[in-house]
């Protein structure tokens, strides 16, 4: 879970029922997260009210500090728990991305499997 979330609500009074679901929703993100980066993760959610000709409409965004790494997303609908959703998305496909990239995959060719073949090579 991460625990470090600033929600702030623009143009907008956050009710208990909202805080809840996008901290519910947005600290379950750490997941997706490499182990290293676990402890120092931390989200800014911004909720902001716009009012547009065809009715009200709600934009969310979710900005994550990763080590090395900022994150983005945002996105508005009609509903605010929806835009939370959609963003969710967004960042989840965005961290599967960034972990991609920060791990090692060392496979057949890591260290390990190294010395098991030079190892092999001295006993013949």
């Amino acid at each position: 879970m991460i625990k470090n979330i600033t929600l702030t609500g623009i143009k907008l009074e956050l009710d208990l029922k909202t805080k809840k679901y996008v901290t519910k929703k947005i600290g379950a993100l750490d997941r997706y997260l490499p182990r290293h980066a676990r402890k120092s993760a931390r989200a800014e959610v911004k909720i902001a009210e716009v009012n547009r000709k065809h009715g009200n409409k709600y934009e969310a965004e979710v900005i994550m500090h990763l080590p090395q790494h900022n994150i983005t997303a945002k996105d508005s609908t009609m509903n605010v728990l929806a835009a939370v959703d959609i963003v969710e998305a967004k960042v989840v496909a965005q961290l599967k991305r960034y972990k991609e990239q920060q791990t090692n995959h060392r496979g057949k060719h890591g260290l390990l499997a190294k010395f098991k073949r030079s190892f092999r090579r001295d006993l013949n």
